[in-house]
């Protein structure tokens, strides 16, 4: 009846009650692996990283085949919160690709904004995405003539844990991201990916699948990735530049996409 219950308000789209009923749950089954990992998710959903990194440790203690997902969530979760600090101008990520001023003035627009100039951050960061090279593709087959980010602090960047850190790729370094289809309450968090470049390499990785501090936003559809919203920053030389809370969406000049929909975008440098 409980699974039954916490089934319905995970649909429902109430992760705080779904959360409560499976802490009762734990405290009646402690060695329920499966009770502790939907726990860990629904932690991971509500923005809880050390609470959820206590309960993925205690799934790994309690049944050794669990450690693949322990060992793939630790580091997804400790990247949270490095990704917030960054998104808070307290430190930076790694870039992954040939080093572009551009970048290096869209992590340093993070720190004005968080030293309170707004004004001179939307300018660095207009002048940033002024610069920023156009790369060119498909999504899910519909072609296009520029990607990015929606989210005016990303532009045609994505972030991505890849190898246990925090990154931020150039769209301009990528050849091909292939995202899995969402089948667990954690791809709402973290959507797996696999990432190939164009020398032929090729990467395993998570991306975050909502904007940062989504979860600082009350509404719960928001930390479920069921919705976007935006907020104003300063306004730029010429353009308004936003942020978003909620499931990330990318944008192409052919429209938009939430990232959830999306499965494969082909990039030609």
């Amino acid at each position: 009846m409980k699974k039954q219950a916490l089934e319905e308000l995970v649909l429902a789209g109430r992760p705080v009650e779904a959360m409560a009923v499976a802490q009762s749950e734990v405290r009646l089954h402690p060695q329920d692996v499966q009770l502790r990992t939907l726990l860990f998710q629904l932690m991971a959903v509500t923005g809880q990283w050390t609470r959820a990194s206590a309960q993925l440790e205690v799934c790994g203690e309690l049944d050794a085949g669990t450690l693949a997902m322990v060992n793939t969530y630790r580091e997804a979760l400790r990247c949270e919160q490095l990704r917030e600090a960054v998104f808070e101008g307290k430190t930076t990520p790694m870039i992954l690709g040939e080093p572009a001023e551009w970048v290096a003035a869209l992590v340093q627009a993070l720190k004005l904004e968080a030293d309170g100039d707004a004004r001179a951050a939307a300018a660095l960061r207009a002048q940033a995405l002024e610069q920023a090279p156009a790369t060119a593709g498909t999504l899910d087959g519909q072609a296009f003539d520029w990607i990015c980010d929606a989210d005016s602090r990303l532009g045609p960047v994505l972030e991505a844990v890849v190898n246990g850190r925090y990154c931020w790729v150039p769209f301009a370094a990528l050849s091909r991201v292939t995202i899995e289809a969402p089948t667990d309450l954690r791809d709402l968090v973290w959507v797996p990916t696999a990432l190939e470049f164009p020398n032929g390499g090729g990467s395993v990785a998570l991306i975050p699948t909502r904007y940062p501090r989504s979860t600082a936003f009350d509404d719960e559809r928001v930390w479920m990735a069921r919705r976007t919203e935006w907020q104003a920053l300063a306004a730029g030389e010429q353009d308004e530049q936003y942020a978003g809370v909620g499931q990330r969406v990318l944008m192409t000049d052919q429209g938009e996409a939430g990232l959830l929909d999306v499965r494969l975008i082909e990039l030609r440098g």
